[in-house]
């Protein structure tokens, strides 16, 4: 059994896939807006660094989506991101980790993916989970769920802070195997983040024997939807949550 005592929901759990950001930039307040218009649960959204150690919201390492090809977010200063990101918008710039807690930690759940992967130093990846930890603070609640598709970095945030509860996110080729051997090794996890592919019943059965949070991504089409849902899932990602929510309420 887990090290945790966990807060599992009674209902599925719709949350946005770094915000609504179908009609406006992901990870900015104007698309957390967007979907909290909606009754969403929850919010997820990434956390990369800047060159002097910020930590920010942006998926990517690249700046492709603002037209700086091969420029890189580790590359520039926060302030120099800020000039460069939607400077005329302060809704579509670019936000920092502490702000938009201290914009939504009180207006729904959150998960926050720590985008550690190895083109970063093991020094920054600390970093930037050290800081991710102590900007969450006091989190009794289990309102605020911290993930990474990196494992070592979870190993050190449970070093940092044993309570915290953290999810490990699966690439799609990981496998139900893949997923009975770390329950073994990592019993601190709080739960898995799945690809929604890669979810069944087997994989379902296995993880709530284990007592541990079930998370999938990216919940789009109907199918996904509902696939979702008809298995009970805990928390579904998606980047169209207004459908999701439909659906759930059927």
């Amino acid at each position: 059994m887990s090290e945790q005592t966990h807060l599992i929901p009674e209902n599925c759990l719709v949350f946005a896939h770094r915000g609504l950001h179908s009609e406006v930039m992901e990870n900015t307040r104007s698309a957390f807006d967007k979907a909290l218009s909606y009754a969403i649960d929850g919010i997820e959204t990434d956390v990369q660094l800047s060159r002097d150690e910020i930590a920010v919201l942006w998926h990517d390492r690249f700046l492709d989506k603002i037209g700086l090809h091969n420029k890189h977010i580790d590359d520039f200063d926060y302030h120099q991101l800020q000039a460069l990101i939607n400077p005329e918008s302060e809704n579509e710039g670019i936000m920092t980790l502490q702000d938009f807690l201290t914009a939504y930690r009180k207006r729904c759940r959150l998960l926050i993916e720590i985008k550690n992967r190895a083109w970063e130093s093991v020094s920054r990846h600390a970093l930037k989970m050290r800081q991710a930890l102590d900007l969450i603070g006091q989190n009794s609640d289990q309102r605020i769920i911290v993930s990474s598709f990196n494992l070592a970095s979870l190993d050190y945030a449970h070093q940092y802070k044993p309570e915290s509860p953290l999810v490990y996110n699966f690439e799609t080729h990981q496998t139900i195997a893949d997923a009975r051997e770390l329950l073994n090794t990592h019993s601190f996890l709080y739960g898995l983040c799945l690809p929604i592919e890669n979810v069944n019943q087997a994989i379902v059965d296995l993880l709530r024997t284990h007592d541990k949070y079930i998370a999938v991504y990216t919940c789009n089409s109907d199918t996904e939807i509902s696939k979702a849902l008809q298995l009970g899932v805990d928390i579904l990602i998606s980047d169209l949550p207004h459908k999701a929510l439909t659906r759930r309420g059927r």
